[in-house]
């Protein structure tokens, strides 16, 4: 899988964000610590949905009033600007990006001690456009193997964003955090209704909602 593929599967711009919220709502119940994924309604001017899986892999999805931005980065994958004495980025990664999502390239956040953009997928949507894009003409490198389930950019990582994001989500926390979590209420949340006390109780039995009202609301994401 590459971004090539990503960006053929990914949903529209409202579904993705609403899919982002729920993955942060989602996380709060479940943990409440430092969130693997989180939502940030006010990150600069612009919206937020941000993955950390505290090993060095990350993606961002920024929300613009112009669009969206997307960055992975695999810090394993040979298409890493660390993976090579030049630091450079792979060939094509930001070909074809429109000049009003430009600015994100030059995220502090998204950058190392110099100031170099790090990536090693880039993708975007203009609002108004009908699909998702990648930079033009990348040739990626092979696979590592038949375990290689992110692709050579780390793209993979965003399949959690596709249509099957309920069933991920499931398999996820039952690898991640080794419990198991009820379908349904990761149903519920996914499809944006509104979060009730049953709802977070059957996520979490040591939650109420009061618990976590005000952080679920912050996102922006429907609270009962």
């Amino acid at each position: 899988m590459t971004a090539y593929d990503i960006a053929a599967e990914l949903p529209d711009i409202d579904v993705l964000k609403r899919r982002c919220r729920a993955l942060a709502v989602l996380e709060r119940i479940l943990d409440g610590g430092h969130p693997y994924y989180a939502y940030d309604p006010a990150w600069g001017p612009d919206e937020a949905a941000l993955m950390s899986n505290g090993s060095g892999d990350e993606w961002a999805v920024v929300f613009t009033a112009d669009g969206v931005f997307i960055r992975v980065f695999d810090h394993e994958s040979p298409m890493s600007p660390y993976a090579h004495e030049d630091r450079e980025l792979w060939p094509g990664l930001l070909d074809g990006l429109p000049e009003v999502l430009g600015p994100l390239v030059a995220e502090p956040a998204f950058g190392d001690e110099e100031g170099h953009f790090v990536a090693t997928a880039v993708l975007w949507r203009l609002d108004g456009d009908d699909r998702w894009q990648a930079g033009a003409d990348i040739t990626f490198p092979p696979r590592a193997g038949l375990y290689d389930d992110v692709g050579p950019d780390g793209s993979g990582m965003l399949k959690i964003l596709l249509d099957d994001i309920v069933e991920r989500y499931v398999v996820f926390a039952e690898d991640y955090y080794e419990i198991a979590v009820d379908r349904a209420a990761v149903a519920h949340v996914v499809a944006h209704r509104p979060l009730t006390d049953a709802v977070t109780r059957t996520l979490n039995p040591r939650l109420v909602l009061a618990d976590v009202r005000h952080d679920v609301a912050a996102t922006g994401y429907p609270v009962d």
